[in-house]
């Protein structure tokens, strides 16, 4: 029971905090929505930073299975990668931010936490983790991984206006542009 709650507690928090912030989730309506009391936070954790922590872990996990079941799909990797891309410049991707990939979803409060020592360095690893799954033999992936990230933070804070539209195409028309996907020979 003790770690089945935990978990309850971990993937709720990971989807909450992608879907509102972290700031934006108390420990009470955490646990409320998970069916369990304050008090059974602290026998679970330490305190909030470490519930973050764990959260973050086990979402950039959930991406780490995401892109493996690309790759599986898929059948090659150059086309696991465009059909990622497809996916994260979706109306779909923007609207459930909660499901969606922590790297946008954990970025806010990461940067804005001067104190998130262990949240900080689970989020570096998962952007490191994400940046060899999108890079090429032209570079490391990075690239990939900002414009995508940037253009799904723009498009959901623009969401409901045109505007959000336009970010995911033309973002999306500009990283699949032939010449952009294509291996260097």
């Amino acid at each position: 029971m003790w770690r089945m709650n935990r978990r309850r507690a971990v993937v709720a928090a990971s989807q909450l905090f992608r879907e509102r912030g972290v700031n934006g989730i108390s420990v009470a309506d955490l646990m409320k929505s998970i069916g369990l009391t304050t008090g059974g936070f602290y026998k679970q954790f330490p305190s909030k930073e470490a519930l973050v922590a764990e959260a973050a872990q086990a979402a950039f996990g959930d991406l780490d299975t995401l892109l493996a079941g690309f790759d599986t799909a898929q059948g090659d990797h150059d086309t696991a990668r465009g059909a990622l891309i497809d996916f994260y410049l979706s109306a779909e991707h923007r609207d459930q931010p909660g499901t969606g990939c922590p790297t946008a979803g954990f970025a806010g409060d990461t940067a804005r936490e001067p104190t998130a020592g262990d949240v900080r360095e689970t989020y570096a690893s998962g952007v490191e983790k994400f940046a060899a799954w999108m890079s090429t033999d032209a570079d490391d992936g990075l690239p990939m991984v900002a414009t995508l990230v940037g253009a799904i933070l723009l498009a959901r804070a623009t969401a409901g206006t045109e505007l959000s539209e336009r970010i995911l195409e033309s973002t999306h028309k500009a990283l699949t542009a032939p010449d952009r996907l294509a291996p260097e020979s």
